[in-house]
C-alpha cells in the first residue's frame, strides 16, 4: 500500500548534497525509523539522476566512511533529460519482460530519417545528403523533446489555422514524415525510439512498485523530475512505504504569495518552476518537505540563501524588494561572505584569471576547486591557460571528437580525395601528423615540403594524379631551364606514385559518382589505414591507438553499422556527410587528470561539490542561453501540445545557477567583451546587484586583483623594443644590376632588395592561387602585345574585329578558369573597344609601334658598373623623330606628382634609356610623350594619362644616380620602409623585418 502523504526532503543549496546524503545514511540508515524498518546500508536502493552522479555518490561513501572498507547502498541511475543513454537500469526487473523492441541507434535513425527526407518529392538542389543529414538531426531533436514532454505528434494537423502564415503550413506538411512515414518505418525495423523506450520502462517501474511496493526502502535523490515520466515514478517513490525523494535545493526562503505564483505561464524562468511542478505532481506542498537529517545550516548559508531567493524571486513580486532592504543589510556581511565577482576585459582575460584562481587553489593542501561554465570556449581555454604550469585538468563536458588528430585525419583523407588531390587538403592530409605513407613520417614531411615549394605553389594544378605529375613535370623543366639542378625533384615520383596506390580504393569510388554509403566508408577506412602506416607500425595500430583513436574508431564503426540506411550518395558529398555526422560527438576523458581540480558543465554540477566553485561565462546568450524557438512549432502550437515554452530550460539553468552560487566560496565571472563586441551580463547577474544596489553593496562583489594579475602574468619584466633593421652588407655583396621597376622599390623599401639580391630569398607563390588574378594583366598585356606585332603601323579596316580575334587566341589557354571566362574576357571585349578608339587617334603620327621591347644601358657615372634593365611594354617611333613610351595598367596608376618626384621613376627611367641608345632596335631616341593605359573594362573601358618628359627625365635619371651613389657607401643601409606613407600596406619582407614589432614598439597592441 502506498502512504497517502509523501516522504519529501531537501538537502539547501549550498552543502554538499552526496556528501550529506552519505553521511546522513551512514550514521542512520534508518532516517531515525522515518523510513518505517530498521535496515542496513545494503538493503538500500539509491535512485540518482545520472551514472556519473552514482560513481561520485559511491566516493561520497567512500569520504564519509573515512575510506573503511563498506557495504554500499544498491546505486542505480534514474536518468535527467540531458543523458543519452539508457536512464532506468531494469536488470531482471519485471519491466525487463515488457516485450519493448529495441531502441533504435541514434546514427542510424539521422541516417533513416535522411533518407526520407531525400525521398520526398523536390528538385535536385533539395536532394543534398547533407542538407537532409543536417535535418535530420533537427527532427531528431524535435521527436526527442516531444516524445519526453508526451506531446500528441498526431494533433499537429490540426495546429494550424488560417491566420498562421503559409510557413508553418509548410511546416506541418514536411513534419508528416515524423507523424506518419517514420513509425510505418520503425514499425518495419521492429523498434522503437530511445526516448519512448525510456518513457515505457520508467512507466512500467512506477506501475510495478505501485502494485507491489518493495520491501526495502528505496530513496530517489537529486533528481528535479525535469522528464514527466520520471516525475511520475518520483511520486510513487514518495508513497513507498519505505520510500523518500531528497530533493536538490528546494527554496525554503520565498515568501508565500512568490511560491504561490510559480507554476503557471510566465514563471518557467524561475529557478524554483520545476520543484514547484514535481512538488504539484505528487500531490504535495512545499511545508511537507523535510529538512535532510544532519544538514545543519551556517549563518553565512542562510544569509547567502536568503539574498540569492530575494535576487531571483519571480518578476510579479520584486516589488518586495523595497520592504525586504533593511533585513537583507543587516545580514549582508554574512550573504557576501565568500562570494566574489570578475568582470574581464575579454574572454581571454577571463580564462586566464580564472586559471589564476585555480592553481591559487592548489596552495592550500587537500583543498578543491571546480570551474562550472557551459560555455565550452571558455572551458578550453582555461585547460589550455593551465597547462603552462603543467596542470591537466578534468574537463567533463570532454572535447569535440571532431578535433581529435584521428578525426581531423580521417576528415583530412576524405576532402583529399573528393577535392581531386587539391594543394590545401592535400597538404593538410600529408602534413598531419598521423601521415605516414608507409615510411618514416619525418621524411615524408620533408618530401612533401618540396613537392610544396616546387609544383603546388601558384596556380592549382589540373585534378587528379595526373595533374600533379603534369605539375611535376612542369616544374623540373623550369628548373632545366633555370640551370638549378633536377635533383631537388628527386623521390616526389615515387612519392605520387605511393600516394595514388595507397588512396586508390576510395579515389577509385569517388571517381564513380554515386555510391553505396557504406562502401565509401570501407574504403575511407582503407586509405586512412594506408596513409597513417609508417616504417614497421601498421597504420590500423597508429589510427586507432589510445583514447581518442578509440573515440574515432567507435564512431566509425557506429557510422559504418548504420549506414546501408542512407543508401547510396554522390561520392564528392561524403566529407559533407562524415563531418555532419561527427559533428555532434564528444569525447569524453576516461580518467580524471587532476584529483582536486575540475571542470564541470552545469550538468555535472549539479550533486557535485568543491571547496572553491567558479561560475563562468555569466552572460545573456552564455548562460542563460537564448530561449530561442526550434524551427518546427511557434508558441501558440507548443502551447497546444502542451510542450512546455523554451524558458523552462532559464528555469532550469537558474536553478542551477543558484545551486553553485550558494557554496561556501564562490566566484562569478564574465567577459565584458566576448569576439570584440560587447556583452550583457547575466539577467542574474543583473538582479544581485541591482539588490545590492538597495543597501549601497554594489561594488562589494568586485575583485578587480585577478583580472590585474592575469594581465601581469605574460608582461615582461622589461621591455625591448626591437630597433629598425639596418643591414648594410659590404660593397662587393650589393647588387650591381636593377630593373627600372626594382629602382621604385629601392626607393620605397630597400630593405626589399636586400632581402632579394642580397640575401637571394625568393618569394613563394601562394598556395592554390587564383589564377585568374595572377594571370589577368599577364593575358591582357600579351593580346595588346600581339596586336601591335601584328599591325606595328597602320591599322586594319576591321581593327575591333581583329583585336577580338587576337584575345581570343590569347585567352584560350585560361577560358576553363571560371574567374576568366565569367570576368575577364567580357572586360576584355570592352578594353579591345577603347583600345581600337585610342589607336585611331594615337597613330596619325606613329612611324611603327614596339610590342615589349627589351632594354638595358650601363650607368657610367658610379665608381663601379651598374646595369640598369627593362621591358617597355610599348615603344612607339613617331614621324617628327622622336618616340612615345607606353604602359600598361590593370590596376592603379600612378599620380603625376608620385611620377614627378621620382616616387614612380618606371617611365621617365625608360625614356632615360632610350636617350642612351638602351633599346637597340630604335638606337638613340627623344622621347616626346609618356602615356599610361589604365585598361579595366569596367565603367569607363580605359583611361589615358598624359606626362610631358620635358626636364623630368633627366632629372629622375639623375636622382637615380645620385641614390644608386649613396648605396656605394658601405655605411649606407638598407632601410625598412623609409617611407611608409607612399609604401604598400604589406610588403614582401615585411616579416622578415620584423615590422609590426618596431613600428608599433611602446604602442601596446
Amino acid at each position: 500500500m502506498l502512504h497517502d502523504s509523501p516522504r519529501v526532503f531537501s538537502i539547501p543549496s549550498g552543502t554538499p548534497f552526496l556528501d550529506a546524503l552519505a553521511r546522513t545514511l551512514i550514521a542512520d540508515p534508518t532516517l531515525g525509523q522515518r523510513l518505517g524498518r530498521r535496515v542496513e546500508l545494503p538493503d538500500i536502493t539509491i535512485l540518482l539522476p545520472t551514472r556519473r552522479a552514482a560513481r561520485a555518490l559511491g566516493d561520497a561513501f567512500l569520504r564519509a566512511g573515512g575510506g573503511k572498507a563498506m557495504l554500499l547502498p544498491v546505486l542505480r541511475p534514474l536518468g535527467d533529460v540531458d543523458e543519452d543513454e539508457l536512464l532506468l537500469d531494469v536488470g531482471a526487473s519485471p519491466a525487463a519482460s515488457l516485450g519493448l523492441p529495441p531502441a533504435i541507434a541514434p546514427l542510424e535513425r539521422q541516417m533513416r530519417l535522411a533518407r526520407l527526407i531525400l525521398d520526398l518529392p523536390g528538385t535536385p538542389e533539395d536532394r543534398d545528403p547533407g542538407r537532409a543529414l543536417a535535418l535530420a538531426a533537427d527532427l531528431g531533436r524535435f521527436l526527442d523533446m516531444a516524445l519526453t514532454e508526451r506531446a500528441d505528434l498526431g494533433a499537429l494537423a490540426r495546429l494550424v489555422p488560417d491566420e498562421f502564415t503559409a510557413y508553418w503550413q509548410l511546416t506541418i506538411e514536411f513534419l508528416k514524415v515524423l507523424t506518419e512515414r517514420w513509425p510505418e518505418e520503425l514499425a518495419r525495423l521492429g523498434a522503437m525510439e530511445g526516448v519512448a523506450r525510456r518513457n515505457s520502462l520508467l512507466e512500467a517501474e512506477a506501475a510495478r512498485w505501485r502494485d507491489a511496493p518493495p520491501e526495502n526502502p528505496v530513496i530517489a535523490a537529486g533528481s528535479t523530475g525535469s522528464i514527466p515520466a520520471t516525475g511520475e515514478l518520483l511520486s510513487v517513490i514518495a508513497r513507498l512505504p519505505f520510500g523518500a525523494v531528497v530533493l536538490p535545493g528546494l527554496d525554503f526562503e520565498l515568501d508565500k504569495e512568490s511560491w504561490d505564483g510559480l507554476g503557471g505561464a510566465g514563471s518557467e524562468s524561475h529557478p524554483q518552476y520545476g520543484m514547484k511542478k514535481l512538488l504539484q505532481l505528487m500531490r504535495a506542498d512545499r511545508s511537507d518537505v523535510l529538512v535532510w537529517p544532519g544538514c545543519e545550516t551556517a549563518p553565512w548559508q542562510k544569509a547567502r540563501l536568503r539574498l540569492l531567493s530575494e535576487a531571483l524571486r519571480p518578476a510579479d513580486t520584486t516589488s518586495r524588494w523595497r520592504a525586504n532592504l533593511a533585513a537583507l543589510e543587516k545580514e549582508a556581511d554574512d550573504a557576501l561572505h565568500g562570494l566574489a565577482l570578475i568582470e574581464a576585459a575579454t574572454e581571454r582575460d577571463e580564462a586566464t584569471a580564472i586559471a589564476l584562481m585555480l592553481r591559487e587553489t592548489l596552495e592550500t593542501p587537500g583543498k578543491t576547486a571546480a570551474l562550472v561554465t557551459p560555455d565550452r570556449g571558455l572551458a578550453r581555454r582555461v585547460a589550455t591557460e593551465l597547462r603552462r604550469w603543467q596542470i591537466g585538468i578534468d574537463d567533463s563536458g570532454g572535447m569535440p571528437l571532431a578535433a581529435t588528430p584521428p578525426m581531423s585525419f580521417l576528415a583530412h583523407v576524405a576532402e583529399m580525395i573528393a577535392e581531386d588531390f587539391a594543394p590545401v587538403p592535400l597538404l593538410a592530409c600529408l602534413k598531419h601528423p598521423l601521415a605516414g605513407l608507409g615510411g618514416e613520417p619525418a621524411r615524408l614531411r620533408a618530401d612533401i615540403r618540396r613537392l610544396e615549394r616546387h609544383v603546388l605553389r601558384g596556380p592549382r594544378p589540373a585534378p587528379g594524379m595526373a595533374g600533379l605529375r603534369a605539375a611535376l613535370g612542369e616544374a623540373k623543366a623550369e628548373l632545366e631551364a633555370r640551370g638549378r639542378p633536377v635533383r631537388e625533384l628527386a623521390g616526389l615520383e615515387d612519392l605520387l606514385a605511393r600516394l595514388e596506390r595507397a588512396v586508390a580504393p576510395l579515389a577509385d569510388l569517388a571517381a564513380g559518382g554515386a555510391a553505396p554509403f557504406d562502401a565509401l566508408i570501407r574504403a575511407h577506412i582503407v586509405a586512412a589505414e594506408a596513409l597513417a602506416a609508417a616504417q614497421g607500425e601498421g597504420g590500423d595500430k597508429r589510427l586507432w591507438s589510445g583514447d581518442e583513436g578509440e573515440g574515432a574508431f567507435r564512431f566509425v564503426s557506429e557510422m559504418l553499422e548504420a549506414a546501408p540506411a542512407l543508401g547510396e550518395v554522390e561520392a564528392r558529398t561524403y566529407p559533407r556527410l562524415f563531418a555532419e555526422l561527427a559533428g555532434g560527438r564528444v569525447l569524453r576523458p576516461r580518467f580524471g587528470r587532476h584529483p582536486r581540480l575540475f571542470i564541470w558543465g552545469p550538468l555535472e554540477a549539479r550533486l557535485q561539490h568543491a571547496d572553491r566553485i567558479i561560475l563562468g561565462g555569466l552572460n545573456e546568450g552564455t548562460w542563460p542561453g537564448d530561449a530561442s524557438i526550434d524551427p518546427w512549432l511557434n508558441r501558440p502550437m507548443r502551447a497546444e501540445l502542451a510542450i512546455e515554452p523554451p524558458e523552462r530550460r532559464i528555469g532550469l539553468a537558474a536553478h542551477d545557477f543558484a545551486s553553485g552560487a550558494s557554496a561556501e566560496e564562490v566566484v562569478l565571472t564574465r567577459a565584458l567583451k566576448v569576439g570584440g563586441a560587447p556583452t550583457v551580463a547575466s539577467r542574474w547577474l543583473l538582479r544581485l546587484r541591482s539588490l545590492l544596489g538597495g543597501i549601497g553593496r554594489a561594488d562589494a562583489l568586485s575583485r578587480p586583483q585577478w583580472t590585474g594579475w592575469s594581465g601581469e602574468l605574460d608582461r615582461p619584466e622589461r621591455a625591448a623594443p626591437i630597433a629598425k633593421p639596418r643591414p648594410a652588407p659590404p660593397l662587393v655583396a650589393r647588387p650591381a644590376r636593377f630593373s627600372v621597376t626594382e629602382i621604385e622599390t629601392l626607393i620605397r623599401d630597400p630593405y626589399s632588395i636586400y632581402a632579394k639580391k642580397v640575401l637571394k630569398l625568393d618569394i613563394l607563390d601562394p598556395i592554390d592561387a587564383d589564377a585568374s588574378a595572377a594571370e589577368r594583366g599577364t593575358i591582357i598585356h600579351k593580346a595588346l602585345e600581339n596586336f601591335a606585332r601584328a599591325y606595328p603601323q597602320a591599322l586594319p579596316e576591321n581593327a575591333l574585329d581583329e583585336l577580338i580575334r587576337i584575345g581570343e587566341a590569347t585567352f584560350a589557354h585560361a577560358m576553363d578558369r571560371p574567374g576568366v571566362a565569367a570576368f575577364w574576357w567580357p572586360r576584355f571585349k570592352r578594353i579591345a573597344g577603347w583600345i581600337v578608339d585610342f589607336e585611331r587617334e594615337h597613330r596619325a603620327g606613329l612611324r611603327r609601334a614596339h610590342a615589349e621591347l627589351r632594354g638595358e644601358i650601363e650607368i657610367a657615372e658610379l665608381s663601379r658598373p651598374v646595369r640598369l634593365v627593362g621591358k617597355a611594354d610599348r615603344i612607339d617611333e613617331l614621324e617628327d623623330g622622336t618616340i612615345a613610351i607606353i604602359d600598361y595598367k590593370t590596376g592603379a596608376v600612378p599620380s603625376t606628382p608620385q611620377v614627378e618626384s621620382g616616387l614612380a621613376p618606371q617611365l621617365p627611367l625608360e625614356a632615360a634609356m632610350a636617350a642612351r641608345s638602351g633599346f637597340g632596335e630604335i638606337g638613340e631616341a627623344r622621347t616626346s610623350r609618356l602615356l599610361y593605359l589604365r585598361l579595366t573594362g569596367g565603367d569607363k573601358a580605359g583611361e589615358k594619362h598624359s606626362l610631358a618628359p620635358d626636364d623630368l627625365v633627366e632629372r629622375i635619371y639623375e636622382n637615380l644616380v645620385d641614390l644608386l651613389k649613396q648605396y656605394e657607401l658601405e655605411t649606407t643601409p638598407y632601410l625598412s620602409r623609409p617611407r611608409p606613407m607612399f609604401e604598400a600596406r604589406f610588403g614582401d619582407y615585411d616579416h622578415l623585418a620584423r615590422v609590426k614589432e618596431w613600428s608599433a614598439a611602446g604602442g601596446g597592441e
